[in-house]
């Protein structure tokens, strides 16, 4: 359930982007953020306030709403899990490490910097960090001592979700493990995040995503021809890990609603790069022989299917059938290239792949990617333009869809995100919170959810057991 505090009037921002059609009303409560009509006093900001009818009214309507979320994870794939639970409703209670936090705190540049009237020092929010955990709320605890367990556990005993992503075992010395959680909480829904899993030969491996992509096939089927292997250009393991774990919590929930029971999720790194080697996997295990290799942007089946130097870029041209390759050959004024007969079928052209792309590569580089994305404009063909991020960012159909959210951090001002890619007619996922600074919702957590009194909470301070925001 959403806590209710007291704060000044708020309006809603929009996001940078056009509203779109009939849609642009359902849309639109994705794009909007709570954010401060004027600048927050020091007791404002520290309380995060975000309440108000309104808001507390659209959040009440989200999928998760009332559901809690006991977050333990750093880094990624366990953030990006929870980060889309919160969107979609639940309440996530962020448990941070009191001095340094999640190591994405430190993950930078770039970062968003402090305000004057923040209070705050140091460079600021990571631009890291803020990508993977908005709507949390940030506990900083330390679950070295005695007193930060029996906060976990009282934690855990309330909440329908919990979250964690350390080496298996390593909880068990906190009586944090499955096992444990599970007798205080029947309910708990508890999802383990790990490298490689809690079996199997390595189970007991820290594993960052590119270990994993190197060792589960993903580096091998990526980059140039001939050349070396190289990463995703993200964190794609750890993104589409994320992603699973999330919707094994919702088929978990779905399943306790009929049993009553909570359970233990085992998602890994390592198995969800194997899952998404998808077509490739099933190619090598249909035909027992290993993969093709390394094909840059190009398909290992299909000509012309890849990207092609321009004047001032690239352009990625699919001419993935017949017709498709006539449109391609008329577009750059070779038409002669369509009835040639090394190059009749999608076979021949295979077969005669490089004579063919250094020909169609001769002409397409003699234009800009403005050229010829206008050329094929409207042609039926499939095409586009290699962008870099801060373009797609830009982009005026990434603009048109919401993807960029403007939002107004309470300590660092106006920052842009990206937003969530739900579109859920009904229910669409909202911002509700900023990303949170370290311990920002520490006293809020203890005192709301735990009934602790002010001095019991400023004794563990004291102590070194949480850590809250300086007054």
């Amino acid at each position: 359930m959403a806590l209710r505090i007291a704060s000044r009037p708020w309006r809603q921002l929009p996001v940078t982007g056009r509203a779109v059609s009939r849609t642009s009303n359902q849309l639109s409560r994705s794009c909007f953020v709570n954010v401060p009509s004027r600048p927050l006093s020091s007791t404002a900001r520290r309380a995060n306030a975000t309440s108000t009818s309104a808001s507390t009214s659209a959040s009440s309507d989200l999928p998760l709403s009332g559901y809690k979320v006991l977050d333990m994870t750093r880094v990624l794939a366990g953030p990006y899990c929870t980060q889309i639970l919160g969107d979609l409703g639940a309440e996530v209670i962020k448990i941070e490490h009191p001095v340094r936090g999640d190591d994405t705190r430190a993950w930078g540049p770039p970062y968003a910097a402090y305000t004057p009237e923040s209070g705050l020092s140091g460079p600021g929010e990571s631009a890291y960090f803020l990508g993977a955990n908005r709507n949390k709320k940030s506990l900083a605890l330390s679950f070295q001592h005695a007193d930060g367990v029996e906060i976990l556990h009282k934690l855990a005993a309330q909440c329908d979700i919990l979250v964690e992503n350390y080496l298996p075992g390593t909880l068990a010395k906190y009586g944090m493990d499955f096992k444990t959680v599970h007798k205080l909480n029947p309910k708990l829904v508890y999802a383990s995040i790990t490298g490689y899993g809690q079996t199997g030969p390595y189970s007991s491996r820290a594993g960052y995503d590119v270990m994993v992509e190197a060792e589960f096939g993903l580096m091998h089927i990526t980059g140039e021809r001939d050349q070396t292997p190289v990463k995703v250009g993200v964190a794609v393991t750890d993104l589409t890990t994320g992603l699973y774990t999330s919707n094994s919590i919702l088929a978990a929930l779905l399943a306790r609603s009929r049993t009553g029971r909570g359970q233990h999720i085992d998602a890994c790194l390592s198995d969800c790069q194997t899952a998404t080697l998808a077509n490739i996997a099933s190619s090598c295990l249909i035909s027992g022989q290993p993969d093709t290799g390394r094909w840059g942007t190009a398909h290992p089946s299909i000509v012309p299917y890849k990207s092609f130097r321009t004047a001032d870029g690239g352009i990625l041209l699919g001419g993935g059938n017949d017709r498709l390759f006539q449109i391609l050959c008329e577009g750059i004024g070779r038409p002669d290239l369509g009835s040639d007969t090394r190059f009749a079928t999608n076979a021949d052209r295979v077969a005669h792949r490089v004579l063919l792309e250094d020909e169609i590569e001769s002409i397409t580089s003699t234009q800009t990617t403005a050229h010829w994305l206008k050329v094929y404009e409207g042609k039926g063909m499939p095409y586009a333009a290699v962008n870099d991020v801060q373009t797609t960012l830009q982009h005026d159909h990434t603009r048109a869809r919401n993807m960029v959210l403007d939002l107004n951090h309470p300590y660092c001002g106006p920052v842009q995100l990206v937003n969530s890619p739900m579109k859920l007619s009904e229910t669409p996922p909202v911002v509700r919170l900023a990303p949170p600074i370290l311990g920002q919702h520490t006293e809020e957590i203890l005192s709301q959810h735990l009934g602790y009194a002010a001095d019991k909470i400023a004794d563990l301070q004291a102590s070194g057991v949480v850590r809250g925001i300086k007054k």
